[in-house]
């Protein structure tokens, strides 16, 4: 049994004029049509009884800070952004003067992306942030290491004949650590002592030096691994399946941001490119393993740059859309830099949606292509909004 979590504490009037105060970032943005501010804070514990005596209470405590907003270019296309700071507490969250300034930038850059060029279909090197790696490695193939996906007739079973061989570069390997509250300081939303059947959690080394060691296992049997590793997780309710909890990827071919946005240029200019492009922030994005399918994935970025050679300011621009299957983009990465970044969300699966993290260093590859999204039909507001606080006054509000 673990020890009670201390009581869900929130103090109602000082979040709500935190929330109304950040969200009065997006009054100096009139083209911004739409935001919100939301703090999610939810205390519970699971508790598992099994017929072999197990019994296990896990308590729980998670704050979620959501800065969300949309805009629309004049062609049509829908743009959003969104910032999460996530903690074991309220008071855990960051300082209002950083969430106030990480939203003014927020605003500022969707505010450019709506006059942002779109962008062409491309194939050629880019480099992919820490936190767009990490959204990366979790989709491309963090899911496709998931015990369930090596059995039965409709999984695709990408990796499923590769274990001990190379499916990454030497010089990277991944592990997925659920006992890791935080990484260099920052809390992790992956993190769990019991797994939602009862089975400690722990570290599981999937690939060590390029090489696939195993994958990330729930009691459900697969070939060659009868038990679990401690990564059985389900939403309430469900039946859990192998699911990541903190995907840990780490580098030994580090070099600086300098040196990697060089490589790019250099990279670029050996194959007869303008320009690499430089991926900020990602998303989401989903992943295909069943067999009925092609084995692809698409991610979703939301700040992308195009890297000139000729030394040209960097441009920003719209509409990516990152495609391609998962061993040639896994097997095209060059270099990464020296300091991984941290990405934390949900994970929707068969198992329900669970919290998850991953952490990785920004990556150059040699070749990942892209294409246009959709473009929208709609076009922006043509009245501007009423002015809030008349409209306030006029309501008694």
């Amino acid at each position: 049994m673990l020890p009670a979590a201390a009581p869900l504490a929130l103090d109602r009037a000082a979040w709500e004029s935190r929330l109304r105060q950040i969200s009065a970032v997006f009054r100096r943005y009139p083209d911004i049509y739409y935001d919100m501010a939301i703090l999610q804070a939810a205390h519970e514990t699971d508790y598992f009884v099994s017929s072999e005596g197990t019994h296990v209470a896990s308590p729980n405590q998670v704050a979620r800070l959501i800065v969300l907003a949309r805009t629309r270019a004049a062609d049509g296309m829908d743009l959003f952004r969104a910032e999460t700071f996530e903690a074991d507490t309220t008071g855990n969250l960051p300082a209002q003067t950083e969430v106030l300034a990480k939203t003014e930038a927020m605003a500022k850059n969707l505010d450019d992306l709506r006059v942002a060029p779109i962008t062409e279909p491309y194939n050629g090197p880019a480099i992919l942030s820490g936190r767009a790696a990490a959204v990366f490695f979790h989709e491309v193939l963090g899911h496709r290491l998931e015990g369930q996906r090596q059995r039965g007739d409709e999984e695709g079973q990408t990796f499923t004949k590769l274990l001990g061989k190379p499916i990454l570069p030497s010089f990277l390997s991944v592990a997925d650590d659920p006992t890791l509250t935080a990484y260099d300081g920052h809390p992790l939303s992956g993190h769990y002592l019991f797994d939602d059947e009862g089975q400690p959690a722990r570290k599981v080394q999937l690939v060590d030096d390029g090489v696939l060691k195993t994958f990330l296992m729930s009691r459900l049997p697969v070939a060659s691994f009868a038990n679990s590793n401690g990564h059985g997780r389900a939403e309430s309710g469900k039946m859990p399946t192998g699911r990541q909890g903190n995907l840990i990827v780490t580098s030994t071919n580090a070099v600086s941001d300098a040196k990697l946005r060089e490589m790019l240029k250099a990279e670029a200019k050996k194959q007869g490119k303008a320009y690499g492009l430089y991926f900020e922030d990602i998303s989401s994005g989903f992943a295909v393993t069943t067999r009925r399918s092609p084995q692809a994935f698409q991610v979703i970025p939301l700040v992308v740059y195009r890297v000139y050679v000729d030394g040209r300011p960097d441009e920003l621009v719209r509409g990516v859309s990152i495609v391609g299957t998962p061993q040639a983009a896994l097997n095209r990465i060059v270099a990464t830099n020296d300091h991984p970044d941290i990405f934390n969300g949900e994970c929707g699966a068969e198992s329900g949606t669970i919290p998850v993290s991953a952490v990785a260093p920004a990556m150059l590859v040699s070749e990942i292509e892209t294409q246009r999204q959709a473009q929208g039909t709609a076009r922006p507001p043509i009245v501007p909004p009423p002015p809030i606080d008349d409209a306030a006054k006029k309501g008694g509000q």
